[in-house]
């Protein structure tokens, strides 16, 4: 009997027995097995076995150190001993999320989603903060230039929703095409822009329904309404496909699928995310309003979670009824220390990254967020890894305790973080500077003592 096949049953032998396997796989050095009874695994017997190198547990994997050349011989083994046939097991991906609460679910469900479209929001992030920067400075673009600014800066964000519908539909075994055309039909032009409809600048589409009057506006730049009804479309084509003879596949099941997400997206999604967004703006007006710092750490906290939403938007309303109303805008300052703390979170996560590619990237995002453009480093980085997240939450209540506790606040709107100083140029720079300061150090200190990245990484 070959060292391989003695290793291979020895293995099997001290896991539990093939039944005990959910999934089996291996990189370049060591054997990856998921269990579904852990306690089964003898560690020490594992370990004792002739040619094993040692072993750990990561990433919810027991991973066995074999070493080059001599792993994939051992697997080949395993997977002939214990018998099992081509796609019986599950893959490291599926077994591993098979594991989650809904909460990682849905994390993970985040991630995988903006994974493709990353690069884009990166590099446009970068472009839209340096010209966020460049005009607030007073520089007056060319209007050609201006143009071409927004074709190259403004494309990817005003169609953000048809990424995202794209994106879930692969994921969820839909037409990705389909589901491109889904999302732009959300951000058709002959839909009044929701930011301009938050800014008050434009009016939405009345739809009368007997007494019910259903407002209908565009999503730009939105991403849960996109992601929610990604979702829809890609179960009503996946549902149609089994009952549609193929005969008639090719013309029902895309224009039924189109019908129905139109209607659900723009009728009965898009209404509630607007009541969402019309409560969000009277809890978070009655939340600053709270004495002692308390309304500031909770507003700075939750910031960046209502990003990931897209219903930031909505703020635009607040900040232009807080500008009109008393020449301030106290709201901006919250944001601005959640958008630092998010880039203090990600660079001390980063820090602690063994491969050089992901570090390479996850820095890249943090240069946009310094510029006050979050999305890239919220949905390629800290989100994923949900640690990194939930302690830039926190650095950013504490940067709000302080900010609302001076009394900070802005004196206009539209730019945070770095371009964001200018607005602070009445006398207060030096605490929107000390604001940020906290944000960032407090997210890179939580960051580093409670953030583990996973052994892979």
């Amino acid at each position: 009997m070959s060292k391989e096949r003695q290793v291979a049953e020895a293995v099997l032998a001290h896991i539990g027995g093939k039944e005990n396997v959910v999934s089996a796989e291996h990189c370049a050095t060591r054997l990856r097995l998921v269990l579904k009874d852990e306690s089964k695994y003898d560690k020490k017997a594992v370990e004792e076995i002739d040619g094993v190198k040692g072993s750990f547990k990561a990433a919810g994997q027991f991973q066995i150190i074999l070493g080059t050349g001599f792993v994939d011989k051992v697997y080949a083994e395993f997977m002939q001993v214990a018998g099992f046939a081509d796609g019986e097991l599950m893959s490291k991906a599926e077994a591993t999320a098979s594991r989650l609460n809904w909460f990682q679910k849905a994390s993970r469900l985040l991630g995988d989603v903006f994974l493709p479209i990353i690069p884009i929001l990166v590099a446009t992030g970068l472009f839209m903060g340096v010209r966020s920067l460049i005009t607030s400075l007073g520089v007056e673009l060319n209007p050609t230039l201006m143009t071409l600014s927004q074709v190259l800066i403004d494309t990817a964000f005003s169609f953000l929703p048809a990424l995202v519908t794209y994106s879930v539909m692969k994921k969820f075994g839909g037409s990705p095409a389909l589901g491109f055309v889904i999302g732009l039909m959300l951000v058709a032009p002959q839909l009044p822009n929701a930011n301009q409809v938050a800014g008050g600048t434009a009016e939405p589409i009345i739809l009368a329904l007997g007494a019910l009057n259903i407002s209908i506006v565009g999503y730009q730049g939105s991403v849960l309404p996109a992601l929610v009804l990604g979702i829809i479309a890609a179960k009503i084509e996946k549902s149609l496909k089994k009952v549609v003879p193929d005969v008639l596949d090719l013309i029902v099941t895309p224009f039924v699928t189109l019908f129905c997400s139109m209607v659900i997206g723009l009728i009965v999604i898009g209404p509630i995310m607007h009541e969402v967004e019309q409560v969000l703006l009277i809890a978070v007006q009655a939340l600053m309003n709270i004495p002692l710092g308390i309304g500031g750490f909770i507003v700075g906290a939750l910031q960046q979670v209502v990003v990931i939403t897209g219903l930031h938007h909505t703020f635009k309303t607040l900040e232009i009824e807080l500008l009109a109303n008393t020449g301030a805008n106290p709201f901006n300052t919250l944001t601005c220390g959640a958008i630092v703390a998010q880039c203090g979170a990600a660079v001390a996560a980063a820090l602690k990254l063994k491969n050089k590619k992901q570090k390479s990237l996850y820095l890249s995002e943090v240069l946009p967020a310094a510029l006050g453009i979050t999305e890239p480093l919220i949905f390629g980085g800290n989100l994923p890894r949900l640690i990194p997240f939930v302690c830039a939450c926190v650095g950013g209540g504490v940067a709000g305790v302080f900010s609302s506790i001076m009394g900070l606040a802005a004196t206009g709107m539209s730019i945070t973080a770095i371009p964001g100083m200018l607005l602070y140029l009445n006398g207060q720079l030096p605490q929107y500077l000390i604001a940020c300061a906290i944000g960032f150090i407090v997210a890179f200190v939580l960051t580093t003592v409670f953030y583990k990245p996973k052994e892979e990484e």
